[in-house]
């Protein structure tokens, strides 16, 4: 059962500067994108799907994408991505809001659902504004997942005000639990050191020859199934690319203020 308001916006775009066209790059016979959509979709709380993508003409692929598969789709600017994300909120009604990145193909359904859950259990009265599993993060780098108010979304976008925060959509929320009642999702072990994400040429290689593996034993696997078999097989462990969690993000801290 949806509940009422809840979207699962998925920030999608060509002009990655270090993997340009990343998310529509082949994995295992589809795009890097409907693969995290097909993960998505799985949640049991089946929110409704929205890509967020910009306005920019080497995007419409995305919107083509998005029209011939019945999803969402809200076209935003380029470089301003909290404006994007409350734009599609607008534009869709969203109460309630799930934000992913399409560049992460291994989207486990059932953290997605333990996000939504820890949220929902706050109920609308003295509940969160936020949630997430990577406040204090224990999951893979690319299983991150983040549940939020659209009053919170709203208030973000008229307050936030760095490079940083307008581009990486969530930061002025977490950086302020003074002003915003935040909730961590923790895995029981701590496996914040994997790296599940395509960011890279190198991460797009072990992204495929992970999914390869896994998809032939099992097509809907989940993250204790991408552990199981990188423990069974340090060669292929051996291929994840050793890049710092959130590179991007302390990119964009460093490069503009």
């Amino acid at each position: 059962m949806r509940p009422e308001g809840l979207a699962a916006m998925v920030q999608a775009r060509l002009g990655s500067s270090r993997l340009p066209g990343k998310v529509m790059a082949d994995v295992c016979g589809a795009p890097l994108l409907a693969r995290v959509v097909e993960r998505v979709a799985r949640s049991r709380h089946r929110p409704r799907i929205v890509l967020a993508t910009t306005d920019l003409p080497e995007d419409d692929p995305i919107e083509s994408f998005a029209r011939d598969r019945g999803l969402g789709c809200h076209r935003g600017e380029s470089r301003d991505v909290l404006a994007r994300f409350w734009g599609a909120a607008r534009r869709f009604g969203a109460e309630t809001i799930v934000r992913v990145t399409a560049d992460d193909p291994f989207k486990d359904p059932g953290v997605i659902d333990a996000v939504i859950d820890r949220y929902l259990a706050g109920g609308p009265e003295g509940g969160y504004d936020y949630v997430s599993n990577a406040v204090t993060p224990s999951y893979p780098e690319g299983l991150d997942v983040e549940i939020f108010s659209a009053a919170a979304l709203a208030r973000a976008h008229a307050e936030a005000r760095t490079t940083a925060e307008r581009e990486h959509v969530t930061p002025y929320i977490w950086q302020h639990p003074e002003r915003f009642r935040i909730g961590n999702v923790a895995h029981d072990e701590d496996l914040s050191s994997l790296r599940l994400t395509v960011d890279t040429a190198e991460d797009l290689d072990f992204a495929r020859a992970l999914y390869g593996r896994l998809m032939a034993a099992k097509p809907a696997f989940v993250l204790s199934d991408v552990v199981g078999l990188l423990a069974r097989d340090p060669a292929l462990k051996a291929m994840m690319p050793r890049i710092p969690r959130n590179a991007g993000y302390l990119a964009s801290l460093e490069a503009r203020p």
